[in-house]
């Protein structure tokens, strides 16, 4: 346990949210940026804003950070209301995609920058950033400029200064979108570790369904200024409360039965040659293949169901002998999966996204 962790747990009962958002709601002009959002966040989770540009994850985050004001609602922390308190009073730091390092200071300077304005004595700053550098693997570091590292160090120097406040709180505001997908991916399971050592409550923002799977303990999906759904990346994935959720997290194939809607995933869709039979119980249907698409790891195939919509599947390429898939273009086929497999969805708040339209009536 941290030395951060055991100060909250000192101070802040165990039932008590980290973060909550009671009645929020924000609108510029005619667009309701936070159309009544009500949230908990626990104290030492991992919690992950979803959704698209415009959606309303960054205005929410700014106002839990306090550089918005909500036109109404309240934001708590640790059980103090927050709402009219300027950022600086609240114990909370940001982190944010485009780091905003001094230029002209050393590593080690940036890091202790927040200690030095808090009048923290020499020799406390000097560990304490220390520490911090060597948490998020950049012992020795301390003495370069930040124009003297790679985008995913800058990065890293930013967090540094972020937690070396020992806040109860961090907020990342899509930290990771400058940088490459090896890197990003990498720092992805980076920042899951720096949180889980720390224990400080983090409160990521990002459009990356990725990000949000591979690193949250809850993730929100937003549209249009509203959660659309609200629970753990394999709730979220598997069971997609909406259309929306089903077509923003991943791709999912939607089907219509007596006036119902579902969503089955790609690759809980099975294929077989077209005078096989599927198991006893499977949800069927004949198709033709019309596209194959090889994506490495996977093959992506577009199928032409007989009432003339389209349904994917996704097989995962675990021998060579995948690359012959190349050539079931135009193949009859079956398709089938569980029905399980299959989750009832509601409509959306907004659009769609991502959705396959099939007609299994």
């Amino acid at each position: 346990m941290t030395q951060t962790q055991s100060v909250v747990d000192a101070l802040v009962p165990p039932s008590l949210p980290a973060i909550r958002l009671t009645g929020l709601r924000k609108t510029y002009g005619d667009t309701q940026a936070v159309a009544g959002v009500d949230l908990d966040i626990a104290a030492g989770e991992f919690f992950t804003m979803l959704g698209p540009s415009g959606s309303g994850k960054t205005t929410l985050l700014r106002i839990i950070a306090g550089f918005e004001r909500p036109d109404a609602g309240h934001v708590t922390l640790h059980g103090r209301d927050v709402t009219d308190v300027p950022p600086y009073d609240r114990d909370v730091n940001t982190v944010f995609q485009d780091y905003a390092l001094f230029p002209h200071m050393s590593v080690q300077q940036n890091v202790e920058y927040g200690l030095r304005i808090r009048r923290q004595a020499r020799a406390t700053r000097r560990t304490r950033a220390e520490t911090a550098l060597e948490l998020v693997g950049l012992a020795g570091f301390s003495k370069r400029k930040p124009h003297e590292l790679s985008g995913g160090q800058r990065q890293r120097v930013a967090l540094a200064r972020a937690i070396v406040n020992e806040p109860q709180v961090l907020l990342l505001d899509e930290p990771l979108g400058a940088l490459d997908l090896k890197l990003r991916q990498g720092m992805q399971v980076e920042l899951k570790r720096i949180q889980r050592d720390v224990g400080i409550t983090f409160v990521y923002v990002t459009h990356d369904q990725e990000e949000a799977l591979t690193m949250s303990d809850r993730i929100a999906v937003f549209n249009a200024g509203r959660i659309e759904q609200l629970g753990s990346p394999l709730e979220v994935y598997d069971r997609p409360a909406t259309e929306f959720v089903a077509g923003f997290v991943g791709v999912s194939n939607l089907i219509e039965r007596d006036g119902r809607r579902y969503a089955v995933r790609p690759e809980r869709v099975h294929l077989m040659p077209a005078d096989a039979s599927a198991p006893d119980g499977a949800v069927v249907e004949r198709a033709t293949i019309s596209e194959v698409v090889f994506v490495g790891m996977a093959t992506r195939y577009v199928l032409t169901l007989e009432s003339g919509r389209s349904l994917i599947a996704v097989s995962p390429n675990v021998t060579a002998a995948s690359a012959e898939s190349l050539a079931l273009r135009g193949r009859q086929v079956v398709a089938h999966w569980a029905p399980s497999e299959m989750y009832e969805i509601n409509p959306s708040v907004g659009a769609t996204a991502g959705l396959s339209e099939g007609d299994a009536s």
